[in-house]
């Protein structure tokens, strides 16, 4: 036992950064181009018109003008029915509605889904994903992650993380967050799958990974998309494929509980189903049901929310995709 936590330390002494220890974007842009990588950016989107132009504004200046890091700036939209995709578009991002993406597939609704469709619609050998809602944007959201990939070769995925309780200096930094991770997924790590306790924001939507990571992976289309990644890259790749950059603070609107249950909800369905496919243990039925309920005066409802945690391929399953990029079926 001794000896494991020792070599998870290592790991994380080893494989964790500061956005900092990258504040020489003309040596990282030399780099890149020397290794003759190209990075697109992907801002997942559905009605986000408030935070969506300063990002593109920050990205672009900073990361495409001032010091040519990116290659494309992408906005991958779920159907906003408020001014996302004009306001993106106005400020010089690339916008795509996720639907007019491979069409001859059904179309999905979620996160996942646009995450999926960016791998076939954006060019880059280095994706990197930041959500639309952060009011602090900076452009260390996108440095701070595709650096260790730029650097380190046997690199393939970073995790971002940010406002957490750790001692720092002799103090402790605030949480923000984090409360689906500590109650849910870190203890089902800790029980099947330790290695993947080193990852310190499993849930973070921050991440840059290799195209030849991504197009391997399925994709669940919700909730689970995060889980999924984690413990299918782990078993593909080791936890040697794994970095993780602290971006020091991440500021957005928190989610009410009853929405931390919907999303664990979820989750849990994924993880259950790698788990089991992994042979962690026997298989287990469960029920796609979730029961909350609500008050109002004196009634007491509950409330039936039927949650499915689909899932898309591997990219690299898709003819359209292999024909685009010269791939060749697994």
């Amino acid at each position: 036992m001794e000896d494991s936590v020792t070599d998870l330390q290592h790991w994380i002494d080893k494989n964790t950064y500061h956005h900092s220890q990258f504040w020489d974007l003309k040596k990282l842009v030399e780099t890149k181009e020397k290794h003759g990588l190209t990075i697109s950016l992907c801002l997942p989107t559905l009605n986000e018109e408030k935070t969506i132009g300063k990002e593109v504004i920050l990205f672009k200046s900073e990361l495409v003008n001032r010091y040519p890091l990116l290659d494309e700036i992408a906005v991958i939209d779920s159907g906003s029915d408020d001014n996302t995709l004009e306001v993106a578009k106005t400020y010089g991002a690339d916008t795509y509605l996720s639907a007019d993406i491979l069409p001859n597939l059904e179309p999905k609704m979620g996160k996942g889904e646009n995450l999926w469709k960016a791998i076939h619609q954006l060019k880059g050998d280095i994706i990197v994903y930041v959500d639309a809602d952060i009011s602090n944007i900076h452009p260390r959201f996108v440095y701070g992650l595709v650096a260790p990939l730029i650097y380190r070769e046997e690199v393939k995925y970073v995790k971002a993380f940010y406002d957490r309780p750790l001692a720092v200096s002799g103090g402790v930094r605030n949480s923000g967050g984090g409360r689906v991770t500590e109650i849910l997924v870190r203890p089902l790590f800790s029980l099947f799958f330790p290695e993947l306790t080193t990852i310190i924001q499993p849930l973070s939507g921050e991440y840059a990974v290799r195209r030849e990571v991504l197009e391997q992976i399925a994709f669940p289309i919700g909730y689970g998309v995060e889980t999924s990644h984690l413990i299918d890259v782990h078993n593909k790749f080791g936890l040697e494929a794994f970095a993780q950059t602290d971006l020091d603070k991440r500021v957005h609107e928190n989610k009410p509980t009853i929405s931390l249950g919907k999303m664990s909800f979820g989750i849990l369905q994924t993880f259950l189903k790698r788990a089991q496919a992994l042979g962690k243990f026997e298989n287990v039925d469960h029920e796609t049901i979730l029961r909350q309920f609500q008050v109002t005066k004196s009634q007491y409802q509950q409330n039936e929310i039927s949650i499915v945690e689909e899932e898309r391929p591997p990219m690299i399953e898709i003819e359209e995709y292999r024909k685009k990029f010269g791939r060749k079926k697994p």
